[in-house]
């Protein structure tokens, strides 16, 4: 029979190996992806595939000739940062009214709001392209914010909405009473108090941004074309050259999951904020 210490590191044991297990799993295409990046075409189809080989740069080199990396990367961070910022602006002002003006209409608008994250992008395609093209904005950047602000506000409004009702409104009630008007009260005193869910809310907003790539392959060709677009390119009726298509994925992935890795503290420390009274 074991002991209650005995079993209790047992499962200890049991639960970091199941830990680990279940993470190398997930880990596991991110990883065969960055390793088929450095391989040759032919080494990339060999069968049965090769762990041990010779690492080339030819796929990077390649890439950065044919399309011009840098160009990509920077438009998808002007529309990711771009649009988080437009979105906040948005969302800020909306959730305040929401959690502190509350209606009887105002938990039927939140789900309203929400609800439109269930209508499929392409249901609406055509009209949002001939809107685009009828304004001059096909192939540029501001139809793409515009795009990704609209699709996302529904959930960045229900985010800070959330960590805005667990503030305690005896605060605000305090500022009003020492002369602070609304822009005041938000931005000294309920923004501060606020910070690590609206923190949250920009990576997660940010992350989702950078991997939207529906819209950008229909409203964009060249000029305006994020790195989601750039890994499309390189998929042709021909066929697929799997070692190029695992360097630009890798090089399309790296820079969000840099950012995720550095502000992970940031991000669960937002998505907890109100969680424990």
């Amino acid at each position: 029979m074991l002991t209650l210490k005995q079993s209790r590191r047992l499962t200890t044991v049991l639960t970091g190996t199941l830990s680990w297990a279940l993470a190398l799993l997930l880990f596991f295409p991110i990883l065969w992806m960055l390793l088929t990046s450095f391989k040759t075409e032919l080494e990339a189809f060999a069968t049965p595939p090769q762990f041990v080989f010779t690492p080339t740069l030819e796929n990077y080199l390649h890439i950065q000739d044919r399309s011009g990396y840098f160009k990509y990367a920077w438009n998808s961070v002007f529309i990711a940062f771009g649009a988080t910022a437009l979105g906040m602006l948005i969302a800020v002002p909306a959730a305040y009214s929401m959690a502190f003006f509350e209606t009887r209409r105002t938990k039927g608008t939140l789900l309203w709001m929400l609800s439109t994250k269930m209508l499929p992008p392409v249901g609406v395609l055509v009209p949002i392209y001939l809107l685009a093209k009828q304004f001059g904005l096909l192939d540029t950047r501001t139809v793409l914010i515009v795009i990704y602000t609209l699709i996302n506000l529904p959930i960045m409004v229900w985010m800070i909405y959330t960590y805005f009702r667990d503030i305690p409104r005896d605060i605000l009630e305090a500022a009003r009473m020492d002369g602070a008007s609304t822009l005041q009260e938000i931005v000294q005193v309920l923004l501060p108090i606020a910070r690590g869910g609206l923190a949250s809310t920009v990576l997660l907003s940010v992350i989702l941004c950078w991997n939207e790539a529906f819209w950008s392959l229909n409203l964009t060709s060249s000029n305006a074309a994020p790195l989601s677009a750039l890994i499309a390119s390189y998929s042709s009726p021909e066929g697929l050259f799997w070692a190029k298509l695992s360097a630009v994925s890798t090089l399309a992935c790296a820079p969000i999951l840099i950012f995720g890795w550095i502000s992970q503290k940031q991000l669960v420390r937002g998505l907890s904020f109100g969680a424990v009274k």
